[in-house]
């Protein structure tokens, strides 16, 4: 008799997490939100800069001091959600033990 209960909490969980999938905002496309903040900046500072190469950003760089807060800001939250340089790999699995 109690064999349908199992099924049946898989059942409403999977409903429940889709409902809620549902309902969760899209996330922003990355850098959306430092292209919003800085687009002031940008055509202040580095509209004659031809994109590609990292030259947009080191020409934002090189004016740091004089970016407005909201750039700032953006730029720093985009810092701090960035994955660490080279990435965090796992190490490669050790070699399989020879046979004897």
């Amino acid at each position: 008799m109690k064999t349908w209960l199992i099924p049946l909490a898989c059942v409403s969980l999977t409903v429940s997490l889709c409902a809620l999938a549902e309902d969760a905002p899209a996330p922003a496309p990355a850098g959306q939100g430092v292209r919003a903040a800085c687009a002031a900046d940008f055509q202040k500072f580095c509209s004659d800069v031809q994109p590609g190469g990292g030259r947009i950003r080191a020409c934002i760089a090189g004016h740091k001091d004089d970016l407005t807060p909201a750039c700032r800001d953006a730029l720093q939250q985009a810092r701090a959600h960035r994955p660490a340089a080279g990435g965090a790999q796992t190490p490669p699995a050790p070699p399989p033990p020879k046979p004897q």
